[in-house]
């Protein structure tokens, strides 16, 4: 049955009053969806009651959990939430509590100190939000008498950041309409239904986590397993005790999944797919799982401008297409060159998008919006291109290619090169500075243990597969490679870290 899209994210929670909507499984906690409204109504009226109006950002520092989605719920009716990384140092907190002139700060009675100091240090009132045995989120006294206000379609119900790789992080106001919108799309693409229960693995303050693994679930009438924080050393017993039939993650966890298996967990036999997003895997990873674990495993593009997904690889019986991300779900993709005309099926270019589920710009950014809107298309920012069947292939981030003496390099194609290599476990390419080509190609490669690999044994490899011009010429041995909170690779900054570390030696 295909989902009808929704106008607000108060109309999400819709389904059978009895049905459980929240699993929080360290405390084998069962919420049900009367109680997961009722929850979200009693605190959206309570942020009201604390003069909370619309547009007024409420910030959160919540770990996973029950807290997490009451309050991201409840912050997106009474005005527009603003979720934060639980992990931030002081200042990471003080830039993005003033950067989104936050009115209130939501917070757990205990822990979260960096944020509660920022707060404090920048006069914004910190509300402790509280969770008894039987899964009844609320917020510590509380006053009443005020009633929050329906939110509209139009109205912005999410601010986040972009993760901030190219300079100074940029607001991404996210209305209500666009994340309904995105929830469906997301819940018709898996054919997801009250059936359903998924395993939230990703941090709620990231549209990942929030739109795929919990909105989606919840538009669809199934239920979204929620612990504190991804743990291989539980999955699978999260898995198999409450019958979870999907989820969704990041090549790390992925990997690291995979690394533990050694042979198809008896757990997975309830399993009807695996979703990976944020980061490409390689063709041979994606076989090495599908083969350990006995389902589909896909790969989905999304981005926080797009409310998370924009294509993914369909489920059977239609193809998965190895090497790309998919068809477009309910959106329109363009690939343009740098002047914005479109190209034809497989020409490389920047990968544009609209649809209903695309923000409208940045906030208070009008710059950084002329450089991203073409005629109504949002520019990505990444490399691709769209093949006979219209499945996208990404190539790298446009800031990421490497120009080697004019030539242009995609560094996830050199990925993929060292990743073939059975003694390399991961692998980010780069460009680094050259006196006369401008650029030289680069890579850091963790090695698998026991199995060891040279310099010049990875470069020799590389020479098999690659034009001359396109091999890295340094590889740097490292025992892991940084990724953000989201599982995204900064290559420029670990490029930095490698490059000046060198040179500093």
């Amino acid at each position: 049955m295909r989902l009808k899209s929704v106008d607000t994210l108060s109309d999400v929670l819709h389904f059978a009053d009895s049905h459980t909507a929240v699993i929080i499984p360290e405390l084998s906690l069962h919420v049900s969806y009367d109680s997961l409204r009722q929850q979200v109504l009693e605190m959206a009226d309570a942020l009201a009651s604390f003069g909370i109006r619309r547009g007024d950002a409420v910030a959160m520092a919540l770990p996973n959990g029950l807290r997490a989605i009451v309050g991201f719920l409840a912050a997106s009716i009474a005005g527009t939430a603003a979720p934060l990384n639980p992990a931030y140092p002081y200042e990471e907190f003080h830039f993005f509590l003033g950067d989104t002139n936050a009115k209130v700060l939501l917070c757990p009675p205990v822990g979260a100190e960096y944020a509660r100091t920022a707060a404090l240090d920048r006069k914004i009132p910190v509300l402790s939000v509280e969770m008894n045995e039987q899964g009844k989120v609320s917020i510590a006294s509380a006053p009443s008498g005020v009633k929050a206000t329906e939110p509209k379609a139009d109205d912005i119900a999410l601010i986040l950041h972009t993760s901030g790789s190219t300079g100074r992080p940029k607001r991404v106001p996210l209305r209500h309409f666009n994340l309904a919108v995105s929830a469906a799309n997301i819940a018709n693409t898996y054919s997801l239904s009250e059936n359903d229960v998924s395993l939230c693995i990703m941090p709620l303050f990231h549209i990942h986590g929030l739109m795929a693994s919990t909105m989606a679930t919840l538009l669809s009438g199934g239920a979204v397993v929620v612990p504190g924080k991804f743990n291989a050393l539980t999955f699978w017993r999260t898995v198999k005790e409450h019958r979870v039939t999907w989820y969704s993650g990041v090549p790390t966890m992925h990997q690291l999944l995979l690394a533990r298996a050694h042979n198809k967990p008896l757990e997975a036999r309830t399993l009807r797919f695996i979703r990976s997003c944020s980061a490409p895997l390689s063709a041979q990873l994606i076989h090495k799982i599908e083969d350990m674990f006995g389902v589909p495993f896909v790969e989905a593009y999304g981005m926080t401008e797009a409310s998370h997904q924009m294509t993914s690889n369909p489920l059977p019986p239609r193809h998965r297409k190895s090497g790309s991300v998919g068809v477009g779900t309910g959106l329109r993709i363009r690939i343009m060159d740098k002047d914005g005309n479109s190209l034809e099926n497989n020409q490389r270019g920047e990968i544009a998008i609209q649809g209903a589920n695309v923000f409208r710009g940045y906030e208070n950014n009008p710059e950084a919006n002329a450089r991203a809107f073409v005629n109504g298309w949002f520019r990505t920012g990444d490399e691709g291109y769209l093949d006979q069947d219209c499945y996208l292939h990404l190539t790298g981030r446009i800031k990421d290619i490497v120009i080697r003496g004019g030539e242009n390099i995609a560094p996830h194609e050199i990925d993929e090169v060292l990743l073939k290599h059975p003694a390399v476990a991961a692998a980010v390419t780069f460009g680094y500075a050259h006196p006369t080509l401008g650029e030289e190609v680069a890579a850091a490669v963790v090695l698998h243990e026991p199995h060891g690999a040279t310099e010049a044994a990875l470069i020799k490899h590389c020479r098999e597969f690659l034009a001359e011009y396109k091999c890295p010429k340094k590889i740097y041995m490292v025992k892991s490679i940084p990724t953000t909170a989201t599982g995204k690779i900064r290559r420029r900054a670990v490029a930095a870290a490698l490059v000046d570390n060198q040179q500093r030696g």
